[in-house]
């Protein structure tokens, strides 16, 4: 071979090299799908083949996504002034005073509404922000920051929009208030609609959604119940986000679409993070989903590896806005991601279809959980934080692994939505027939699932693009996304029935998809071997027909009730209540403090402003034990210790609520008193039987008798029919 061919043949080697290494360089771009890249000439070819022109296809997808978007919008401005329409009816409030209607908030909503109301009537907003970050006028010898211990970003951001929008002479703050809630909440409906809709192909799914969710609106939102809780504020933003990452996982997906997709879980999730102090566990479940997605390699890695990062992000921002909240650093969702992100070198070995590297997979896996358990237990060594030690106490307890007498802990574990659902849950969802579907598509996913795992394992890759012949819907990374993470809730809420409110709204969701879909139909299909019809026909005929008909059977039955709900005028009125408000703030001191059971605190700090000396929070230690602590006032202790107790916060005046005293609750043993007695050691267990033993009769019960010990200690000073209140002397008279 001459000088000259073999230059040229170097040459022509370094060019198939360059080009080839340019070839991998564009595979690993993960922005821009086959889609994105094909030439409009090939697309043109593609619509002549099947007879359709460019235009006439731009034109049906034009009015496709303008109809769906339309549609999902709809649906949730008509579930937000359905929701108006019944908080009107159920509790008359625009013909209310403004004391009657503070009194709809019970418990810890009513803390949030007081904060909104202090930040309002502040002389500035950052006068206001700075007294709730150092307050003292709300719990009697405790200074608090409010913004983080009760987490107020939402009505720090209420107030600003209240008074920037000038409202003030427009609508009044209660409404203004519980209106961006209700907005809120249709927002959480069109993310759901959404997110079914890009799940199956079509917007029939996203109505679907709606329908099961309003009809199941019991087990799907606690609306009805807190406006305020937090909850309601951050769960629409939590249904964006998953929304945005349904769309994000999907494959082939155009340059735009992605862009969008990734911002928007960007932003959903840094404010989830901000608006629920507890948004880091659902995060958590969320990154064990999308752990188990990317280690059976049936997604993108590095679209997966951008949300951990996200997620990061998310809580280091979060933690610098939470002033320094260390609970964010020991959180599990931290040391999983680091775990993760440490892993991430092992990574592109795992997708080599070799004997070592299944064997390293399972080894990552291994890694991935020591180094994110070692790693969270290291965090909490080094870093002092305030996480709840209840909560851990809580789960021991829960699990059966520790016994406890502690009053805290029972009186948890006896809040309805920390037991296990009753059987009327799941018969609800089998009247609206959403049970079934559910399982029925979960059923059907899960063995699709399972056999693209088997393949996976077997060597065999993914397809680039997933047709509706092939029948195989568990190749698609977002629908088992949703599959892993609903389980995930599914489990969760079959231990805490309060855990429904997270995982039936996504069962609506997941049920409306697979009914909708026709790739499901003909995963379903395929596995049949239908000869006798042809099965794409078939698939696309059930994926209308079904839902249609579940449609208009909802329609018909459950379309009535809502509208007796609406027309129904119901009545809340506590006119024993209103009379206790309108006492304290005629007759007692501005500087008293108030004890007695912490909801009823919360409203008290509500209606008047007074101070008090417990609030319904149970994420402090110091005020649980506070809590427990006033609550003795139900318990069989002499006259002296409760004294003692009330005096030790500094309070004036006691409230005895005559339905604690003499609650006759549906389960003996969950009543506030008999807690209190297990916990003093009043009640003595002897083969089953409950012997009650105790020098000192009931204190609520004895006080009302007004004789000695009890009036040399406290003076009757207002009562009614549920309320007795009592000043605490504190001159003591030894009057017989």
């Amino acid at each position: 071979i001459s000088q000259c061919d073999f230059m040229y043949c170097v040459k022509i080697t370094l060019k198939k090299m360059s080009s080839g290494a340019a070839d991998l360089r564009q595979r690993k771009k993960q922005n821009c799908t086959e889609s994105d890249k094909m030439a409009p000439e090939e697309r043109n070819k593609e619509n002549s083949k099947l007879g359709r022109s460019p235009k006439y296809m731009l034109i049906q997808r034009f009015a496709k996504l303008f109809f769906g978007c339309l549609a999902a919008v709809t649906s949730g401005m008509m579930y937000a002034v359905y929701l108006s329409t019944y908080h009107e009816r159920k509790f008359w409030f625009s013909s209310r005073q403004e004391l009657e209607r503070e009194i709809t908030f019970q418990g810890d909503s009513a803390i949030y509404y007081s904060f909104y109301k202090e930040l309002l009537k502040a002389p500035s907003f950052e006068r206001g922000v700075y007294e709730l970050t150092h307050n003292n006028k709300t719990i009697s010898l405790k200074t608090i920051n409010a913004v983080q211990q009760m987490t107020l970003y939402p009505e720090l951001i209420a107030s600003v929009l209240y008074q920037a929008s000038g409202s003030e002479e427009v609508i009044e703050p209660v409404y203004f208030y519980i209106g961006i809630v209700f907005g809120l909440q249709g927002i959480y409906v069109t993310a759901l609609f959404v997110t079914s809709w890009v799940m199956s192909g079509t917007w029939l799914a996203g109505m679907l959604t709606v329908a099961w969710f309003i009809i199941n609106r019991t087990d799907t939102t606690r609306i009805d119940y807190s406006i305020p809780s937090r909850e309601n504020w951050a769960l629409p933003y939590f249904a964006c986000q998953v929304a945005a990452l349904t769309g994000y996982l999907k494959k082939n997906l155009n340059c735009s679409a992605e862009k969008f997709c990734y911002l928007l879980v960007n932003a959903s999730t840094y404010t989830f993070m901000m608006m629920w102090e507890y948004s880091h566990y659902l995060l958590f479940v969320q990154a064990v989903s999308l752990f188990l997605l990317d280690s059976f390699a049936l997604a993108q890695t590095e679209k997966v590896h951008e949300v951990y990062r996200i997620y990061l992000f998310s809580v280091i921002v979060g933690y610098l806005l939470q002033f320094e909240n260390s609970a964010l650093l020991v959180s599990p969702l931290l040391s999983l991601v680091v775990a993760l992100m440490l892993s991430k070198s092992l990574q592109t070995n795992m997708k080599k279809s070799t004997f070592v590297s299944r064997l390293l997979k399972i080894m990552y896996i291994y890694l991935v959980l020591t180094v994110a358990v070692t790693l969270n237990f290291l965090l909490k060594m080094f870093i002092p934080h305030k996480e709840n030690e209840h909560l851990l106490k809580f789960i021991e307890v829960k699990l059966g692994l520790n016994t406890t007498k502690n009053f805290t802990m029972n009186w948890l574990l006896c809040q309805e939505s920390l037991q296990a659902p009753s059987q009327d849950f799941f018969l609800r969802l089998t009247q609206s027939s959403l049970l079934p579907f559910y399982i029925l598509v979960l059923i059907i996913c899960l063995f699709s699932v399972t056999q693209v795992i088997f393949r996976r394992i077997c060597g065999e890759p993914l397809r680039e693009t997933v047709k509706l012949e092939d029948g195989r819907i568990g190749e698609r990374p977002e629908i088992v996304y949703h599959v892993i993470h609903t389980i995930l809730l599914g489990c969760l809420a079959m231990c805490l029935e309060g855990m429904k409110y997270l995982w039936t709204p996504y069962v609506c969701m997941l049920a409306a998809f697979g009914v909708c879909s026709p790739e499901l139909w003909m995963t379903l299909f395929k596995w049949l071997r239908l000869k006798a019809v042809h099965p794409i026909l078939l698939a696309l005929i059930l994926s209308m027909a079904v839902p249609t008909i579940i449609g208009f059977s909802l329609w018909k039955e459950f379309f009535p009730r809502i509208m007796t709900e609406l027309t129904e005028l119901q009545e809340f009125y506590d006119p024993d209540t209103v009379e206790l408000m309108t006492w304290i703030k005629r007759q007692a001191p501005v500087a008293a403090v108030f004890a007695g059971s912490p909801q009823l605190m919360g409203v008290i700090k509500l209606c008047t402003g007074w101070m008090v000396s417990s609030l319904p929070l149970y994420n402090d230690d110091d005020l649980l034990k506070r809590n427990e602590n006033i609550y003795q006032i139900y318990s069989k202790r002499s006259a002296e210790d409760i004294y003692k107790i009330l005096t030790s916060y500094k309070a004036n005046f006691l409230v005895i609520e005559d339905s604690i005293c003499n609650e006759v609750g549906p389960v003996r043993g969950c009543r506030v008193k008999d807690l209190l007695d297990i916990a003093n050691g009043h009640v003595v267990c002897e083969e089953g039987d409950n012997y009650a033993y105790s020098k000192y009769g009931r204190f609520c019960h004895e006080i009302k008798m007004n004789y000695s010990p009890y009036v040399n200690y406290f003076t009757r000073v207002y009562w009614n029919r549920s309320y007795f209140v009592y000043r605490i002397n504190t001159v003591i008279s030894f009057q017989s």
